[in-house]
């Protein structure tokens, strides 16, 4: 008999614990922070604070780039700051919030430091990753939340462009632009006006937020410097618009993957001509060259002039109402929906690679406005895989 009060105060101690154990909340995930390791294995959508080193930028499913970083958009954690294996990282998507702060592009300063990122456990590049996150901090500082802003100029998240461009993998010559037409046609189309600011956006001075770049004059001049007057920019139809008689209605004549902005004079002075190499020096715009049939860029953009000309190429086939858009060797074509000359521009191609200006802007161009991209930015190589 002596045993039972031991017994019963063993029993209500034991009650006491479960009822206290019931009233205290569980530590959260979000508030304790895992590893990239459990992050890996937690791929359930749940939320969590995820602590690692930066080790790079994610550009692809198994590609993450640790230098010349062509956006804020990403980047990668691992446990240990030497990490190389993909494998063994998981993808942080970057919302537009945190970019000027923890985007690689305009911080590379960041790789190799040990910070935290709270978000939601889920796919990104089709891998283990952290998607919409809420909080970045450097490991045991205080994480800052995100605030909600309203822009017409915010951007998404990088696409995975393996899964983007899933349906022209593996193809070659006609099958794969007839692919690549189907992937790129679909999107959103602006006004001719709303171009106006949406190039104040893509072609942004990344030294001088307040200017844009020329195309041909490589000059930084006042977004709001635009118009039609004399040292003003306009928007230039680098496919000239009488090239198929499309001129500026919505659709190839305000399609921002070949609208860049340029000075009012310069672009009169290019007018509708082809491109070719040779001629006299253009005046106002140092570096080019042109004659009565043909406009030479400066070297630094041949390769964007290229490649904006092998987008419209693909992109219009005919199909929405419009021309059928070719590239030939000739340069006086005049409104037939043909430009060239093709053997030059496939040189400018391989002469000028994409760079981090053209890769950014062609990122804006789908975050912000229409949704579609110009292939041959993200993969160079297809334009030999069509046109030689």
């Amino acid at each position: 008999m002596r045993k039972f009060p031991w017994r019963l105060a063993g029993a209500l101690t034991a009650a006491a614990t479960i009822v206290t154990t019931l009233l205290v909340p569980a530590a959260s995930n979000a508030a304790t922070p895992i590893t990239v390791t459990q992050a890996i294995s937690q791929q359930n959508g749940s939320t969590a604070t995820v602590r690692g080193y930066v080790v790079g930028q994610p550009t692809a499913t198994t590609t993450v780039v640790r230098s010349n970083f062509p956006n804020d958009y990403a980047l990668a954690l691992a446990d240990t700051a030497t990490q190389t294996s993909t494998s063994q990282m998981v993808y942080v998507q970057i919302p537009s919030a945190f970019r000027s702060a923890w985007g690689l592009r305009t911080n590379p300063g960041l790789l190799g430091k040990r910070i935290d990122v709270t978000g939601t456990l889920s796919a990104y590049f089709a891998h283990p990753g952290l998607t919409s996150a809420t909080a970045f901090a450097f490991a045991g500082a205080t994480t800052t939340p995100s605030t909600t802003t309203t822009s017409t100029t915010t951007t998404t998240s990088a696409p995975p462009t393996d899964d983007y461009y899933r349906d022209a993998t593996g193809k070659t010559g006609a099958a794969l632009k007839t692919a690549l037409h189907q992937i790129i046609r679909t999107g959103t189309k602006l006004s001719y006006d709303q171009v106006w600011n949406a190039l104040k956006v893509t072609d942004q001075d990344p030294n001088n937020a307040a200017n844009v770049i020329l195309l041909y004059s490589g000059r930084s001049q006042s977004k709001t410097l635009n118009g039609g007057d004399v040292d003003d920019w306009n928007r230039e139809h680098v496919w000239a618009k009488s090239h198929g008689d499309f001129g500026t209605a919505t659709g190839p004549g305000t399609d921002l993957h070949h609208l860049r902005p340029e000075d009012v004079t310069v672009n009169a002075d290019r007018g509708n001509k082809d491109f070719d190499n040779g001629g006299t020096a253009a005046a106002e715009a140092p570096g080019n060259y042109t004659d009565s049939d043909s406009w030479e860029p400066r070297n630094a953009v041949k390769g964007d002039v290229a490649r904006m000309l092998f987008y419209m190429a693909v992109r219009y086939e005919g199909t929405d109402g419009f021309a059928n858009l070719e590239l030939n060797n000739n340069v006086s074509n005049g409104t037939a929906p043909y430009h060239g000359r093709l053997s030059v521009l496939l040189q400018w191609h391989q002469q000028d690679p994409p760079d981090a200006f053209e890769k950014r802007r062609n990122q804006v161009i789908y975050d912000s406005y229409q949704r579609n991209r110009n292939p041959f930015i993200d993969h160079p190589e297809w334009v030999a895989a069509i046109w030689s």
